[in-house]
């Protein structure tokens, strides 16, 4: 078969399993709504009935699609069939294809990142691809210690890699757009230098061979613009952190080989651990700005989904490849870290909506739109549910039935109602959430994977308590869910601020000031549904005992000590804590390395002022000073000697960023700073030098002097 007919197989066969999916969801909404009609009371208050018919069909409709899509993965991996993608043509491999791989960060820890970007060019060097590939740190970070720590690990990481090395480091002075703006920067300063891209979050890591393999797929199919893979989670401590580690790396394989099996070649970008041809993600997929205010308007937020959308609207093919091992990514520690992301998200998501009927989107890119719309929208449903399956209950308690609705009826009316329907809805719903679990585990055992989760017994056990978990945090997340759709249709926005790792812990107060409101609710919401109808009381319990202990469980669950407690026990384990892969190896190692030398304890910006191989680092990394207004370089020069007059406690962080930015003004202020008397350079060098007691070194002593 050609070249250009299989990618046309690939579009029909993947319109035409969009059609079946949107079959198979559509239909049994109907039923679920119309049996859900059957279940409530007889007779009733219509507008209710109907309001909470409607409102269960959706969300039956929501929760059958993870079933459909699960369902499929389960086959596809059962019958090890293989990835339409990767069985297309002859491999074609052109050693001159050149790979820029960029780390775009904000505010990180700069030597955590520059260890994982020294594992993989170490991984590159083994499997002797390294000659295809650049490297790129590219920095949004708006804050001068951020941005001094970063240049300082860069230098350590090109010191160990040697001279020879290709990587760089780029910071921007005005981060617009954010993630996405930082991309197009580098896009348009150096991508047409190559061929393709691979982009990363600080937290990724990707093996060597991995990224040779992503190239290979590239240049084997001509017509695919985008291969986005499947990131195990991994490095995580805290029982949060390795619950949600574990369900990823269990469940994670059936689902994504479910989207590969309906999306085909009109698949996800998850925003990293991905490869992109660089030449038509310039030409297509540059971000518009959406017109109107408020947080429907302004800058795209999540750009992944519409970047994909645009790849594909622009005829280029986007894939998701689940079945390549070696691509790894690290989840938030906490559930109030991983709610701080969501309302990133909810915003970015639902501000789709303008994106739905666009011009040229193909119809499971549109689906994309939609479900991530959902996944907050959702939410708000289930809560609509809840009130209102409440005023149900409230009004037939409140308010005695009409034996006799209309006049001049011989026979009364008698109320029909069928708990035992309800039961059976309520069962089968749950079934329907539970079943992709079922499948995940069903699958491990039958390919023999047992002992990467620890054993049968292990396995088991995990896969109760991570189900026990995601049972008492599904009625939290719902609620703050709620509370970000309501935040976002008022128009209110919210900014996009760094990102929690490592074995971060929730504090009782902060726990408190999150979760208070929900408790409240809670017990109110409970204690009146109680007193008024005991019975439906027993069927809210799940959703407010979870509201109700939510602060406890919130701080628990973030502390590391329970977590490795776990691991000690066999509970959440993955195959890469079983088997841990090389790569991971070698980052630890990595980690453990010395960075830059330094002359003095000093970091950040003290560190640029203070410390001699700091401060030449940093102004050989500025552009020269050049002439500019003579307001500028006046205001420059108060700074500086303010900066002198009253030591940095007295500068401001937008002030501190202005004299890092201007190479002169850094380098004048090191030498002034080293010429003060004692007396006065106390004032300035005890918060580098002696916060921690430790005496001046030599340089400074000598100085003083």
């Amino acid at each position: 078969m050609s070249g250009e007919g299989r990618p046309r197989i690939a579009r029909l066969r993947g319109v035409g399993r969009g059609l079946l999916l949107g079959l198979l969801v559509l239909a049994p909404s109907v039923v679920a709504s119309e049996f859900m009609l059957d279940v409530l009371p007889h007779p009733g208050y219509t507008v209710l009935n109907d309001a909470l018919a409607t409102v269960f069909g959706l969300l039956f409709g929501w929760i059958s699609i993870g079933l459909w899509i699960s369902l499929a993965g389960a086959l596809r991996l059962l019958l090890r069939s293989r990835s339409w993608l990767a069985g297309r043509g002859e491999l074609r491999t052109d050693p001159g294809a050149r790979v820029a791989l960029v780390v775009p960060v904000f505010r990180e820890d700069p030597m955590a990142v520059c260890a994982r970007i020294e594992t993989i060019y170490r991984s590159l060097e083994e499997t002797g691809r390294l000659a295809q590939f650049d490297f790129f740190l590219l920095s949004d970070s708006n804050d001068a210690d951020a941005w001094v720590e970063e240049e300082v690990a860069w230098a350590g990481l090109r010191a160990r890699l040697g001279a020879q090395a290709r990587v760089y480091y780029r910071r921007r002075r005005n981060n617009i757009k954010r993630k996405s703006g930082n991309i197009a920067d580098f896009c348009r300063r150096w991508g047409l230098q190559y061929r393709y891209m691979v982009v990363l979050d600080a937290d990724s890591l990707m093996a060597g061979a991995t990224l040779g393999r992503l190239v290979d797929l590239m240049e084997q199919n001509p017509t695919v613009g985008l291969i986005q893979t499947l990131p195990a989670a991994v490095h995580q401590n805290t029982l949060f952190g390795r619950a949600q580690q574990f369900a990823s790396r269990l469940y994670g394989p059936v689902f994504a080989a479910g989207l590969h099996f309906w999306h085909m070649s009109e698949g996800h970008y998850w925003g990293h651990n991905a490869i992109i041809r660089v030449a038509p993600f310039v030409r297509h997929c540059a971000l518009p700005r959406l017109p109107g205010g408020g947080a429907f308007g302004g800058e795209i937020m999540s750009h992944d989904f519409v970047e994909a959308a645009l790849m594909r609207r622009a005829g280029w093919e986007v894939w998701l490849e689940p079945g390549l091992e070696g691509s790894y990514e690290e989840t938030p520690p906490t559930l109030l870290d991983e709610l701080k992301r969501d309302r990133r998200w909810a915003q970015g998501n639902i501000q789709h909506a303008r994106l739905l009927f666009a011009r040229g989107f193909v119809p499971l890119h549109r689906a994309v739109f939609l479900n991530g719309i959902m996944s907050y929208v959702s939410s708000l449903l289930w809560l609509a549910f809840l009130v209102l399956s409440t005023i149900e209950v409230v009004l037939h308690v409140l308010i005695p039935p009409q034996y006799f609705p209309r006049a001049h009826v011989l026979f009364p009316v008698w109320p029909v109602w069928h708990p035992e329907w309800a039961a059976m809805l309520f069962w089968f719903t749950l079934a329907i959430l539970f079943l992709p679990k079922v499948l995940a585990v069903v699958l491990t055992v039958v390919r023999g994977r047992l002992r990467l989760f620890g054993g049968l017994g292990a396995l088991l056990l995990s896969v109760t308590l991570e189900s026990l978990l995601s049972s008492l945090l599904a009625p939290v997340r719902m609620l703050f869910h709620t509370m970000f759709v309501v935040s976002v249709l008022a128009g209110r926005k919210t900014q996009w601020g760094p990102q929690s790792r490592g074995d971060a812990s929730t504090g009782w107060a902060e726990a408190l000031r999150h979760h208070i409101g929900g408790t409240l609710l809670g017990v109110l919401w409970g204690t009146a549904v109680y007193i008024l109808s005991p019975h439906y009381f027993w069927w809210l319990v799940p959703v407010m005992a979870a509201w109700v202990v939510a602060i406890p469980l919130s701080v628990w669950l973030s502390r590391a000590g329970p977590g490795r407690a776990a691991r000690r026990w066999g509970i959440f384990r993955t195959p890469e804590e079983i088997d841990p892969p090389a790569l991971l190896r070698r980052y630890e190692e990595a980690r453990a390395q010395p960075g830059l030398r330094r002359r003095t304890p000093a970091r950040g910006f003290l560190a640029a002022i203070v410390d001699p191989g700091v401060n030449a680092l940093h102004c050989a990394l500025l552009k020269p000073s050049v002439a500019g207004h003579e307001g500028l370089l006046l205001s420059r020069q108060q700074l500086m000697l303010a900066a002198i007059k009253d030591g940095p406690q007295a500068l401001s962080p937008h002030e501190k960023l202005q004299l890092l930015s201007d190479r002169d003004t850094v380098a004048a202020l090191h030498w002034r700073v080293w010429a003060l008397r004692a007396s006065r350079a106390r004032q300035w060098l005890d918060e580098g030098v002696l916060a921690q007691g430790r005496p001046l070194p030599p340089p400074f002593v000598k100085a003083r002097r």
